[in-house]
């Protein structure tokens, strides 16, 4: 009896010891987050003092931001027509001139998200193919996997400026650098799908003695044609995205004239080309989850709404993506 007992009090100590260290672990845990976020904060010069101290300047530019006016000269609202009359003045969406369409701002940073995909594509396509180790035999297939994982440690950004001497900072060079970063994450998820293939078709395949490119291109990727219309639906969309923060280094399109109006202090043109950036991102969402629904067979796909309340973090993220 006294056995069982002193085993009861031994595991009891145990348990007790263990509760200890936890403890003892998670304070360790949380003095050292304590002290890499206090020193985060002074190494970004983060102040209270100061946000009070420019707190009448901020509320000011929001002023700005959100123009006041009245509803039938009664109601307060937004001014919404200063908005309207800055987007034409500067043709963010379209105008005609003489019967013909003018294409405007929203246009050039759509073809740089979009033409930017479509290059990457056959390299993506390549690096993602040759990255399987169903295709190209271990250690072999590092080559390819470590050369995506080159072109993915670098953000779209950098991508632009390596590209300067191509053509200065412009719409193209902003096109290219897209294209690049697109290599990089398309064939990486080209890669991870490949390795889930099934290896019945494979067989099939070489049961017809089909040479090895076509046991890739029928045997394989005709498994995963699907996902692949997927995940470039979703990579265009971060690229339209990244086409707007090209801008904001002078690659053209709404991004440069969001850092114009930035630089000259006009915060109600700075609203209005973000309500423009805000629809174009959206609608290039939108549809792409629609499609994306669609070739999946899932009807829901996702809400409209979603995609507008989470509309600030994906662009926060995007810059480098």
């Amino acid at each position: 009896m006294s056995t069982d007992t002193d085993r009861i009090e031994e595991a009891l100590r145990n348990i007790q010891i263990a509760k200890r260290v936890r403890l003892l672990f998670s304070v360790i845990v949380l003095v050292l987050f304590a002290w890499f976020f206090t020193n985060a904060l002074s190494e970004v010069g983060f102040s209270i003092g100061e946000i009070l101290e420019y707190w009448p300047e901020f509320t000011d530019a929001l002023g700005d931001f959100f123009p006041p006016g009245t509803l039938f000269g009664v109601i307060p609202f937004v001014d919404l027509s200063q908005y309207w009359a800055f987007i034409q003045e500067r043709n963010l969406l379209l105008q005609f001139q003489d019967g013909n369409p003018v294409l405007g701002a929203v246009f050039v940073t759509f073809a740089m998200g979009f033409a930017g995909t479509i290059l990457g594509i056959p390299g993506a396509l390549i690096l993602g193919v040759l990255g399987s180790e169903r295709v190209t035999p271990y250690p072999f297939n590092f080559i390819f996997r470590g050369t995506m994982s080159v072109i993915r440690a670098i953000p779209a950004l950098v991508w632009a400026l390596i590209y300067i001497p191509l053509g200065g900072v412009s719409p193209f060079t902003a096109t290219l650098a897209i294209g690049t970063d697109t290599m990089g994450n398309l064939g990486r998820l080209f890669t991870d799908a490949l390795e889930e293939v099934e290896d019945g078709p494979i067989e099939a395949i070489e049961s017809t003695g089909a040479n090895s490119p076509q046991k890739v291109v029928f045997g394989m990727l005709s498994q995963v044609f699907t996902p692949f219309i997927a995940w470039t639906m979703y990579i265009l969309e971060i690229n339209v995205r990244i086409g707007v923060t090209m801008g904001l280094i002078g690659g053209g399109g709404l991004g440069q004239v969001l850092q114009t109006q930035r630089g000259l202090f006009r915060y109600t043109n700075m609203m209005a080309t973000i309500l423009v950036i805000f629809m174009l991102v959206v609608s290039v969402e939108f549809v792409s989850q629609r499609v994306r629904s669609y070739i999946r067979g899932n009807e829901e796909g996702t809400s409209l709404l979603k995609l507008i309340v989470e509309f600030p973090q994906r662009m926060a993220r995007s810059i480098w993506e």
